[in-house]
């Protein structure tokens, strides 16, 4: 239960970006929005890490640098780029590629971890609701823009090779985990701004802009990052990954709320779809527990 409840605050707090993403770019470029909220995220984790007196100890600075580049750097530049080509629906289908990625990356970079009959349909599931939620969209035939589509799916597959690298090589605190993650990938961005966006023509933004940018970097960055640590190191980065089908559904029912856009019929059978499949993951990997259990056993 403590498994389920962190992933539906991860996609809450996830699908709850698009809200304050939609305010924050109309300003700044995507890579400047990015760098602002992993550096307020990087703050928060930071205040908590100095109150509860965490400190890193195990997993060192250079593979932080590593795993912030495939887990939050690369798909933040990927993404923010692909979407000025690609429809909202197309991206959320690509990104919902991730439990996939994760799936099949894992026997690979996590000893002990095996491709199962039930992983695999879980996912499938998953992803069918994911296509079923946005298919009002996807049927009116959109152009999906193939490079687009291919630079969100090249920063999807980083993301889930950056999960699988957290749950092998990130030793830490969860909080620690996150915020070096937060902070390694800040310190990237920040980097990278000068040669992807002229910062001298930039305007001085809005206190709206602002304060939308500071309520993405301590929610929607670092306190969802240090549940999505927790969930990781607590139920593995396949049952977390399955937060990214979580996502869309929280943005189109929050947006809905928040911004008045029209919820469609299909969205009651994409959350059941959705949820099927979180179940169905979770009750093969009981069942795979039980199996190994009894072999030991005997």
């Amino acid at each position: 239960m403590r498994s389920y409840l962190l992933l539906l605050a991860i996609g809450l707090l996830w699908g709850s970006q698009f809200i304050f993403m939609h305010q924050a770019v109309t300003e700044l470029p995507p890579i400047l929005v990015a760098a602002g909220r992993a550096l307020c995220g990087t703050i928060t984790l930071g205040l908590l890490c100095w109150f509860l007196k965490l400190r890193s100890e195990h997993t060192p600075w250079r593979t932080y640098m590593l795993i912030a580049l495939l887990d939050a750097t690369i798909p933040f530049i990927m993404v923010a780029w692909g979407q000025q080509y690609v429809d909202s629906a197309i991206a959320a289908v690509v990104m919902g590629c991730i439990p996939f990625v994760t799936i099949l990356m894992a026997p690979m970079l996590i000893s002990g971890e095996r491709i199962t009959k039930g992983g695999l349909l879980s996912v499938l599931l998953g992803f069918v609701g994911v296509v079923v939620l946005f298919w009002p969209k996807l049927s009116q035939g959109m152009n999906a823009g193939l490079l687009g589509s291919l630079a969100i799916l090249f920063g999807a597959s980083c993301f889930a090779i950056g999960l699988l690298m957290i749950k092998r090589f990130a030793k830490d605190h969860p909080v620690v985990v996150a915020r070096n993650i937060l902070l390694s990938s800040a310190v990237q961005l920040l980097l990278a701004a000068p040669f992807v966006t002229d910062l001298a023509s930039l305007a001085m933004p809005s206190e709206k802009t602002v304060g939308a940018v500071v309520t993405l970097g301590i929610f929607c960055t670092g306190l969802v990052y240090y549940l999505y640590m927790a969930l990781i190191q607590k139920a593995g980065p396949t049952f977390a990954s399955f937060s990214n089908y979580l996502v869309p559904l929280f943005g189109v029912l929050l947006g809905a709320l928040f911004l008045g856009e029209q919820v469609q019929q299909t969205t009651g059978v994409a959350l059941a779809l959705i949820l099927g499949s979180v179940a169905m993951n979770q009750w093969a990997q009981q069942r795979r527990a039980r199996q190994e259990s009894l072999c030991q056993a005997s």
